[in-house]
């Protein structure tokens, strides 16, 4: 049928990581054999248990010597697994290693590019060109400031009153007298439901 989108993907499988796995692998078939000879080991020594039972003394002799001689396998093997072990996590910590150096490789060019945009002398530019911009206008706060007189300020506060009262909303002032004498009204009688009357 073919593949399905036209092309094929991209093994992101490392050289390291195809190494790792190897030694992973190596490591693994040592503890089959590490497993293996430990249980031939404990056969071999019921079996020397039992050719002395039988006498056969020599016979179990020999038997111990080729069980001595796998003894000495087993801790070989074991220090093989170890060595295995100890370069399988070195080179997953030298990968992390590498990650991290790429990561600040790619961090350094980012600031490099951000550092060409913005030298240092564009930097000081725009400070120098900031600090005039607010010294021209302390200047111009301080001309206004100095040529109002007292009438001025005066009628700037009067003004600013002014807009003030405009802002409140006051109700109108009713233009006809007040009434001297309110009128006395009757008071209104209410009469009771009848249900209400009922049920009392």
């Amino acid at each position: 049928m073919g593949n399905l989108f036209g092309r094929k993907r991209r093994s992101r499988v490392t050289e390291q990581d195809k190494a790792v796995l190897q030694l992973k692998q190596q490591r693994d078939k040592l503890k089959q054999y590490q497993k293996r000879i430990s249980l031939q080991l404990e056969r071999e020594r019921a079996f020397a248990r039992q050719l002395l039972k039988d006498g056969r003394k020599e016979k179990a002799k020999l038997l111990l010597k080729k069980k001595r001689y796998e003894e000495q396998l087993l801790d070989k093997t074991e220090n093989q697994i170890s060595n295995l072990e100890r370069m399988v996590q070195d080179i997953e910590f030298t990968q992390i290693e590498m990650k991290v150096i790429e990561g600040l490789k790619i961090g350094n060019e980012c600031l490099n590019k951000m550092h060409q945009v913005m030298s240092i002398e564009e930097v000081e530019r725009i400070m120098d060109e900031t600090q005039e911009a607010v010294e021209y206008q302390r200047q111009i706060d301080e001309i206004l400031a100095g040529s109002f007189t007292v009438e001025d300020e005066d009628a700037i506060l009067a003004e600013l009153d002014a807009i003030t009262q405009e802002q409140i909303d006051l109700p109108e002032v009713p233009s006809e007298p007040l009434p001297e004498k309110i009128p006395e009204t009757s008071p209104v009688r209410v009469e009771p439901k009848p249900e209400l009357v009922a049920a009392s």
